[in-house]
């Protein structure tokens, strides 16, 4: 598996990425999601030895104090193979200098949320009320 990062991005082989996790509301509109990564700080992919797509990490950075893990995925078929963990251990290797290490995952009560929980608390990640923290934002639509 070779993690690189990347600038330029094929619309059919993010579509697919994001459509295997079955994130519907960014593959409703994949040129938004193209412009999104285009825009990013850093986007990583995880590719296999075909250069297959099978996972990609994007962060918004002012690379000094905060580092905002957007998007963490992997394709639903290679979970469980560690291409998560290594995506996100570049990241906290990269971004070690910065105060603020922070990513937004679906609550508890989600159908993903204990599975998304664990796998992020095994990588050494705690919710902002553990830090006497909180975190605001405005309601998704």
């Amino acid at each position: 598996m070779l993690i690189a990062q990347e600038t330029s991005f094929d619309e059919n082989e993010i579509f697919q990425l994001y459509d295997s996790v079955g994130w519907k509301p960014w593959t409703r509109d994949i040129a938004k999601v193209l412009r999104s990564l285009e825009k990013s700080h850093l986007v990583l992919t995880a590719r296999d030895e075909t250069g297959k797509l099978l996972g990609l990490a994007r962060t918004v950075s002012d690379d000094e104090m905060i580092c905002y893990v957007q998007e963490l995925l992997v394709n639903r078929e290679f979970h469980g193979q560690g291409i998560g963990r290594r995506l996100l251990e570049f990241l906290k290797d990269r971004y070690v200098h910065c105060r603020y290490f922070v990513l937004t995952t679906d609550h508890e009560s989600a159908q993903e949320g204990p599975a998304n929980h664990a796998f992020y608390r095994r990588l050494g990640l705690i919710e902002h009320h553990e830090q006497g923290l909180s975190a605001f934002g405005l309601r998704v639509g």
